[in-house]
């Protein structure tokens, strides 16, 4: 084979790469689509409205007015879950958690004689009906870090009831929101109940 037929088989296999070239360079232009103001996929979400219940979602009901119906028999009866932890005659010795006698209106870790955790300590306050309504909600919730083993009492009715029965088990019952409207059903259905016997109830550990 002479120089001549290999320049054209040459040629013919530039000329045809050139080509493809041309055809690839052409169909770029024609096709290209134009790059996106930011990168990557948009995509669009409904956005769902939660769903509501009939009538709408009733209020929470005030702690004060369940105080003011609360019962400290159902009460006594609601506090003997925390029977293995807590004393509540005056002048018991603590068990696993202090003696709750009088606990209403006392000092936050206060107990004479009981070592509470530090995050306890560093609570500070008074033990008011307010104050025990979330601590009996979920006593780790309420202060983070305290050694409560207890996992709350999720009954808002259930907890008044408790701390009725607490406050009656003072020397000096605080007053609550029943025992401000003088000969009221809900007072007079609350008579102070006597100091608990052993083994008669108690509430959750406050360590």
């Amino acid at each position: 084979m002479n120089s001549f037929e290999i320049n054209k088989i040459l040629g013919a296999l530039l000329g045809t790469c050139l080509f493809l070239l041309a055809m690839h360079i052409a169909s770029g232009a024609i096709f290209s689509t134009p790059a996106p103001a930011k990168p990557g996929y948009e995509i669009a979400v409904k956005e769902e409205q939660p769903a509501q219940k009939q009538g709408g979602a009733a209020p929470a009901q005030n702690f004060d007015a369940l105080l003011a119906s609360a019962s400290v028999q159902q009460g006594a009866q609601a506090a003997k879950i925390c029977l293995t932890c807590h004393t509540l005659n005056k002048g018991e010795a603590a068990k696993v958690g202090p003696n709750l006698y009088g606990v209403v209106g006392r000092a936050v870790a206060s107990a004479p004689g009981f070592n509470y955790s530090a995050a306890l300590k560093a609570k500070g306050g008074t033990w008011t009906v307010d104050n025990l309504n979330p601590w009996l909600t979920d006593p780790r919730a309420d202060v983070p870090g305290t050694l409560m083993s207890f996992g709350g009492i999720g009954n808002e009715k259930q907890r008044a009831d408790i701390v009725a029965y607490l406050n009656s088990l003072s020397d000096n019952p605080q007053p609550l929101p029943a025992a401000q409207k003088a000969g009221s059903p809900a007072a007079a259905a609350n008579p102070p109940a006597p100091a608990a016997p052993n083994g008669a109830g108690s509430a959750p550990k406050a360590k």
